[in-house]
Formats: structure tokens, C-alpha cells, sequence
């Protein structure tokens, strides 16, 4: 496995065949097919590009992952990731919470879902342990919180999420795969708003998912595609942002 450091540098972007060590921009909407149905890896611009795939495939190796997917902002990537739930599941999330995050819960989808969600100290287990019920689908974290900077025990969660079927998702925005990658605590969803850290040049807005298991990335990879909204960021976004950076590791010190 290549070093931490050299992976922000060169994950996610191979040299075609020009031998350019920067990945380049496609601008295409539509790729051309050898016959009607059949394409060779893409096929239309919002169901996959190679400038976005380039960044996808970057953040799944940062994360130790299978699949990553980008969307147009971290919103878009939590958007998503609920569509996962059926209408009137139950959600326990960390009380001290990202403020898009609570808007979106609790003034959309309990509107539009029915969407239940019950909230825990994030440095209490024992009232995460009683939130987390056999009807609990999803443990949303923070790691760090955002903004009091609490650390949730993510490995024993994630050990009570899963005893009740539920999937723990880790917000790492604040944290990065610099300083911690969730699935070795035992995570099954990273999400990331690339606006901040990852990116880190305030030019950008982005968000990210990335997934252990290769049927949960099919399922998330479908909505991505698929959802209502469009989601998936663009290519010169992509491109800015899977730019190789051996800065970013000085920063995150």
C-alpha cells in the first residue's frame, strides 16, 4: 500500500497515453458508442465522466474504500445518501450537528420523508445506546463535531449500529483522510464536503461519499444518476479538485 502522502499526490490518476500528469478536462455531454446501447465506460456526462471519475476513484484510495462518488456540494452528497431510506425511517444523529445538516432533517425530509430522527450527545454513549433502536436505519456522526469539536467513539457506535441493522455514516469533513479514515473504526459511509479541507483553496464547491461495500456504492451510484436533483459535480470542478497537492498534508499539521 503506498504511503498516505504519496496517495494525495497521486491517487485516483494514471498518464494516458499523451503521458500528461495532470488529468485532463472533459467537456463532452454525450460519448460516441460502437452500436446503440453499447458504450465503453461512459456513455452520457451525468451518469459518469472521466474527470469525475478520476476524483472518485482519488477519494475511495484516500479512504481505504471501494466506490466514491462526487456531487455538487456536501448537501447534494447528504441529500443523497437519504434517499437510501425508506419514507418514515428513523435516523439517530450526534446533537451537536453540522447546520445544513439539522435544516435539511428536520425542515425537508421530515416534511417531504417523514423522516424521524432522534438526537444524542455525540461524547454520551450511553444515550446514543438508548437512541439507537431496531428501528434505526442510519447513525449520523461527526468527527470532529461541527462546531464544538467533540469526538464520538465511532468503533462502539458503529458495533451497536450494526447489532440493530443500521449503517454509521462519518461526516469527516474537519478530520480528512490525513488524519482518520472512519472505515477502520468501522464506518459504512464517509461523506465529506470538499468545499473545505479537502480541496483547500476556497474555489471550489463539492461533496463526497465513499463506501466499503460494493452494493451499497451500486445503490448510491444509481441515485447519483438517477435522483431528481441533479447532483454530480462538474468536470473543471472535478479536475481543481483531484489536483495532485503534496501541500495538503503540511496543511492539515
Amino acid at each position: 500500500m503506498q504511503h498516505r502522502d504519496t496517495l494525495f499526490v497521486h491517487a485516483g490518476y494514471t498518464p494516458d497515453a499523451t503521458g500528461a500528469v495532470m488529468p485532463p478536462i472533459y467537456l463532452s455531454s454525450t460519448f460516441a458508442q460502437p452500436a446503440p446501447g453499447e458504450h465503453t465506460g461512459y456513455e452520457y456526462g451525468r451518469s459518469g465522466n472521466p474527470s469525475r471519475a478520476a476524483l472518485e476513484k482519488a477519494l475511495a484510495e484516500l479512504e481505504g474504500g471501494h466506490t466514491g462518488l462526487a456531487f455538487a456540494s456536501g448537501l447534494g452528497a447528504m441529500t443523497t445518501v437519504l434517499e437510501l431510506l425508506e419514507a418514515g425511517s428513523e435516523v439517530v444523529a450526534i446533537d451537536d450537528l453540522y447546520g445544513g445538516a439539522w435544516r435539511l432533517f428536520e425542515q425537508v425530509k421530515k416534511r417531504s420523508s417523514n423522516l424521524n430522527v432522534r438526537y444524542a450527545a455525540p461524547d454520551d454513549l450511553d444515550a446514543i445506546k438508548q437512541a439507537i433502536t431496531p428501528a434505526t436505519r442510519l447513525v449520523w456522526l461527526e468527527m470532529p463535531t461541527n462546531p464544538l469539536l467533540k469526538l464520538p467513539d465511532i468503533a462502539e457506535i458503529a458495533r451497536i449500529a450494526r447489532e440493530n441493522g443500521a449503517l454509521t455514516l462519518v461526516d469527516a469533513t474537519f478530520s480528512t483522510p490525513a488524519l482518520l479514515r472512519p472505515f477502520e473504526w468501522g464506518a459504512d459511509i464517509v461523506l465529506h464536503s470538499l468545499t473545505k479541507y479537502l480541496n483547500g483553496h476556497s474555489d471550489v464547491i463539492g461533496g463526497a461519499l465513499i463506501v466499503k461495500d460494493a452494493a451499497l456504492g451500486d445503490k448510491l451510484r444509481w441515485l447519483q444518476n438517477g435522483y431528481k436533483i441533479h447532483c454530480a459535480i462538474t468536470t473543471h470542478e472535478s479536475v481543481s479538485i483531484d489536483t495532485p497537492d503534496d501541500l495538503k498534508q503540511i496543511r492539515f499539521q
